[in-house]
Order: C-alpha cells, then structure tokens, then sequence
C-alpha cells in the first residue's frame, strides 16, 4: 500500500506529460466544449480521466504514488495559472478570443459553422436576455468561456427597459 511501484520521478514526469497533453486536448476542442458542460461532456471527461490514469500510474497502484501524482497535478496547474497571469504569450496560447456570431438582427451562420454553434443554443442566448426575435439582437459574442452574450438593439424602447432586462440576466446567472 505505502511501497511505491515505481520511481517518483517517473510518476512526476508521466503527470506532467498526460497534463500537457490533456490541456492541449481541451484547447483544441474549443470554446464550446470548455463552456458548456453537457452529460455528453462529463462522460467523456470521465472516460478520458479512467483511460489516462494508468499512464500516469504506471506499474504503481500505492497510495503514496497517488499522493505525489495528485500533488504533481495541483502543482502543475498553480504554475500554469501563474504563467497565464504574468506572461502574455501564455495568456494568448491558453485562452479563447471573444467571437461576434451575430450582429444586427442576423446570425452569422459561417461563424456557427467555425465555432460548432448551433441554432437552439443561440436562440436559447436570446430568450436568456429577455429577447424574443433575433431582430432585436445588436450584437451576439461567444465569450471565451463559451457562453453567448447579446447586447440589445435600441428598438425604439426607453433605455430603462434595456437596464431593467440587462441587470435581471445579471442577477439570474448568480
């Protein structure tokens, strides 16, 4: 139980490189895949974990190899949010840009097709903000944590009604 199966090194090193290629996996699945967590999503992330647990493992099973592997992972990702906050290039490489998918009471339906957006998840967007037709859209973005956000259209009504919709989404997504 205590007696390690391998040496502490390689359980370090095997974590990192599963690490890194996990997160590079995650990036490259895109912005939708990281935002909106579907039960679609979940099984795969748990297959995924079972499936690379015994490359990080090795011919370990103890539970000091556990310990040190769990604190290589905790490690790695401090290091990582580290790295994200004081060097830009990292920021660049590991975060999302802000996407507009609509504008001006139209889908951008070729941005849809580039972000693996569909039709239900945008009007969804739209009904969230208090809209009902997508005339009334301004502005649609795909934020970088996946999410839509949409800025109204001036349609005439007093900007009060604007604020009053705007500041009930904000306080429903609390």
């Amino acid at each position: 139980m205590w007696d390690l199966g391998a040496n502490p090194l390689e359980l370090v090193a095997r974590t990192a490189i599963v690490y890194v290629l996990f997160f590079a996996a995650l990036r490259l699945s895109g912005k939708r895949e990281i935002g909106q967590f579907t039960l679609f999503d979940l099984a795969m992330v748990l297959l995924v974990a079972n499936a690379l647990q015994p490359a990080m493992t090795g011919a370990d099973q103890s539970v000091l190899g556990g310990a040190i592997i769990l604190a290589t992972i905790f490690v790695l990702n401090r290091l990582v949010s580290e790295a994200r906050i004081r060097i830009p290039w990292v920021r660049r490489v590991l975060e999302f840009k802000a996407t507009t998918v609509g504008k001006d009471g139209t889908w951008l339906k070729a941005e849809f097709v580039r972000q693996g957006i569909d039709l239900g998840d945008a009007e969804a967007a739209l009904r969230q903000h208090g809209l009902e037709r997508v005339a009334q859209m301004k502005l649609a973005t795909l934020e970088e944590d996946g999410s839509i956000s949409i800025v109204p259209a001036d349609d005439g009504g007093t900007p009060g009604e604007v604020r009053r919709r705007s500041r009930r989404y904000r306080r429903s997504r609390l």
